[in-house]
């Protein structure tokens, strides 16, 4: 998707009114150069003419004085007008160094309010589900129903816009697009890959959410997006999420209720979520991107969710800690729309599923979504994609390897094939060729069907 646009700070006449200062300043550092120069060339060249001409007193003096006064005068002109960026952070140009041991905003005492909260992701829309209601009635050939009757669902996923650091991550970035594809095939699920920044000051984790809201607009006719991270694969072809369970709820997120209470970053996952289309959940994106802005406002906000959740180490602000730290300070706000999932893995966190494949094969059968037959392997912190990692890449590797043919069996299985073992992307013919196809098709589309 080629769509550009981004967040921007809301009020144009502010932006205006900065840009004008801005300006300004460069003209008085334009001046304020100007000035230095010509002292510098009064301390190299102009001293000694002035010593030669008998005229190194007090005129000379008191031009110094006037060069020093005026410099003083613009500086102090500059710092008056400069505005800090995202209400009270400062600016960008800031130097580095400095930043990096000096705090630049207050942490509340109990460090329960974020306090900017002036980035937008938009145009700020307050009645979408009348306006989304309106067109639905308008467009009867949308229906936010698919052919089952059941809610319409797009998937959402997407990967960096260049190529990965290495091509096995490319091959497996593939490999994983490709099981999103063929379960959304299977179910009747819409899909979209986005390889698009649509907002250059939210990237890495963040890019997800303005893309959301833009096809949450774009799509009135879809019901839930459901955004699945890049290195998540499907493990359970035939499991089917169990809409009807949320209910009057616009936001399920896989989680530990007990863990949220205890306040740790690592109570909810944020790289697989369903976010109802609907008026709640603009809003929600609209909290939740506030300490996503790259630089100083991230930075910040890294430090306060380190001093607000239990465990998380220091590292710039992410949106899973954002999230979380959401829903802990604006509890009555949001948390009776949200679903914590916990009978199904909606996550399934791969170090403790990959090495069972087999025995699940010979126990159970697909369909069943959760330790049995995990729903979603999320290989979290592989990174196979980028150059650093959390754990050892021939690790994640292989075992995204097996997780893909595990899958990749449950779906080649309606054709006949199967791969040679979870190691190997090999396949071997598992029924007569000599057979018609068409006699076990009825058996064959029996996904939860226990594998032989």
């Amino acid at each position: 998707m080629g769509v550009a646009g981004g967040g921007r700070l809301r009020g144009s006449s502010g932006s205006k009114r900065q840009q004008r200062r801005r300006t300004m300043n460069n003209v008085k550092l334009t001046l304020l150069c100007g000035l230095m120069t010509v002292l510098v060339l009064r301390g190299t060249v102009g001293f000694n003419l002035l010593l030669n001409s008998g005229f190194a007193g007090d005129a000379a003096s008191g031009a110094d004085a006037k060069a020093v006064d005026d410099i003083e005068r613009i500086l102090g002109e500059i710092r008056s007008d400069s505005e800090p960026d995202y209400g009270g952070l400062p600016d960008d140009d800031t130097d580095d160094a400095a930043s990096n041991s000096t705090v630049h905003f207050t942490l509340p005492a109990d460090a329960s309010t974020w306090p900017y909260r002036n980035y937008s992701l938009g145009p700020r829309i307050t009645q979408w589900d009348a306006m989304r209601q309106q067109w639905l009635s308008q467009n009867p050939a949308f229906p936010a129903v698919d052919g089952r009757g059941n809610p319409r669902i797009l998937l959402v996923t997407g990967s960096p816009p260049g190529p990965c650091d290495n091509a096995m991550g490319d091959h497996y970035l593939l490999k994983a697009t490709k099981n999103k594809i063929d379960y959304c095939r299977l179910h009747g699920v819409d899909v979209v890959h986005n390889m698009a920044h649509l907002d250059p000051e939210l990237t890495g984790y963040w890019s997800k959410i303005p893309l959301l809201r833009r096809l949450m607009l774009a799509h009135p006719e879809v019901e839930w997006l459901w955004w699945v991270d890049s290195d998540a694969i499907f493990t359970d072809m035939a499991f089917e999420l169990p809409l009807r369970r949320y209910a009057g709820r616009n936001l399920v997120v896989h989680g530990y209720p007990d863990l949220l209470e205890k306040r740790s970053w690592i109570s909810l996952n944020a790289g697989i979520f369903l976010l109802r289309n609907c008026q709640w959940s603009l809003d929600l994106l609209d909290a939740w991107v506030q300490m996503g802005p790259k630089g100083r406002v991230r930075d910040a906000a890294g430090r306060l969710l380190r001093a607000s959740l239990t465990g998380r180490p220091e590292f710039a602000g992410d949106d899973q800690s954002a999230l979380v730290y959401l829903l802990l300070t604006e509890r009555e706000r949001w948390m009776d729309k949200v679903h914590i999932e916990t009978e199904f893995y909606l996550h399934g966190f791969w170090p403790g599923l990959v090495d069972r494949y087999e025995e699940m094969m010979a126990a159970h059968h697909p369909g069943l979504g959760d330790d049995r037959w995990p729903f979603i392997t999320h290989f979290v912190g592989c990174k196979t994609c980028g150059r650093y990692e959390d754990y050892p890449l021939d690790r994640c590797l292989s075992s995204m390897e097996r997780a893909f043919n595990f899958a990749d069996n449950q779906v080649l299985r309606l054709y006949g094939f199967r791969h040679r073992s979870l190691a190997s992307p090999k396949v071997r013919r598992v029924v007569d060729p000599r057979t018609n196809p068409l006699e076990a098709k009825e058996a064959a589309l029996k996904m939860d069907a226990k594998f032989q």
